[in-house]
């Protein structure tokens, strides 16, 4: 039986990035250390980058217009989505793939979609505001005021009653400004004004303290906490860091990127603090190497490593 790969769909596109570079002709050798380095960092790039080989395979052998665009597809960032879309897709049969192919992954048919790096506002009408993070992705229905998360993060400003529907639960506003963010098992929510009630899948309704955050799975809600620096920042365009790991830091930053930002673990502990603009991750990076003791590797546009400084 076929099942979805059991990687993330940022490490798919690592992989595809990774495929078309080397289509593109030969590695140079630090580029080829750079990609041996990303295969070995972890096994589920390892699982990806198998899957990746098996999927390009099939694709030869199947007529379908998702296929041809994977293999020849006019421009590399239209090969690059369907290469990805196909890859988490999972591996199958001509005949499952043709089916797949009229049910791709819902996000990627969703409402409102911002891809990575960017950010996206939708006027929900009256005053209410939905804003999108990097890569996310909502279904948005303003008449029945109800809004379905399906990857990624948003913030909601509303002056009246919505729906925030996701993987874990459903979150009831009234008047209301929230953020929240989608992770694989689990929802976070940050309360900064208004009204709001959480009714996680088998529990009974409980109502979100004002200036608050938490998280929920379908198992089990955190205990609420004081919202941290960061906290709906990214709708400023801002990255905010109060005696954040190094490693952390670095994972945020991640998703404002395409490809990979690696943390070594001998500098991943150093602390950091500051305020950051998204929209030059580039910059960030060397100031990181005036603030801290640490040296920025650039393998390639899409592979960058943070090291400790000689």
């Amino acid at each position: 039986m076929n099942r979805i790969p059991d990687f993330s769909a940022q490490v798919a596109e690592q992989a595809v990035h990774w495929l078309m570079e080397m289509q593109q002709g030969t590695l140079s050798p630090r580029q080829q250390q750079a990609w041996q380095q990303w295969l070995d960092a972890h096994s589920e790039h390892r699982r990806a980058w198998e899957h990746m080989q098996r999927v390009n395979q099939r694709l030869r052998g199947v007529a379908s217009p998702l296929a041809h665009a994977a293999l020849a597809g006019p421009k590399p960032s239209s090969r690059r989505q369907a290469l990805k879309l196909l890859l988490l897709l999972g591996a199958g049969s001509a005949a499952t793939w043709s089916m797949r192919e009229h049910n791709p992954l819902p996000s990627l048919l969703a409402d409102y979609r911002s891809p990575v790096g960017e950010r996206r506002k939708v006027a929900l009408g009256a005053g209410s505001q939905l804003q999108l993070n990097t890569a996310s992705a909502a279904d948005v229905d303003v008449g029945q005021r109800l809004i379905r998360l399906l990857e990624g993060e948003i913030l909601l400003s509303t002056v009246h009653a919505f729906e925030v529907h996701t993987a874990q639960g459903v979150l009831k506003t009234n008047a209301a400004r929230l953020n929240v963010r989608q992770f694989a098992e689990r929802t976070q929510v940050a309360l900064f004004e208004g009204q709001a009630e959480l009714i996680a899948h088998g529990r009974a309704p409980m109502s979100l303290p004002v200036a608050r955050q938490l998280s929920f799975s379908s198992t089990a809600i955190s205990e609420a906490r004081p919202l941290d620096a960061n906290s709906g920042a990214w709708a400023e365009g801002m990255l905010v860091a109060a005696h954040m790991r190094l490693g952390d830091f670095l994972d945020e930053l991640g998703r404002y990127r395409r490809g990979q930002l690696h943390c070594d673990a001998k500098v991943a502990d150093l602390l950091i603090s500051g305020t950051y603009p998204l929209d030059d991750s580039e910059r960030i990076l060397d100031l990181l190497q005036i603030s801290l003791p640490v040296k920025v590797r650039r393998f390639t546009r899409y592979w960058v490593s943070v090291e400790a400084r000689a």
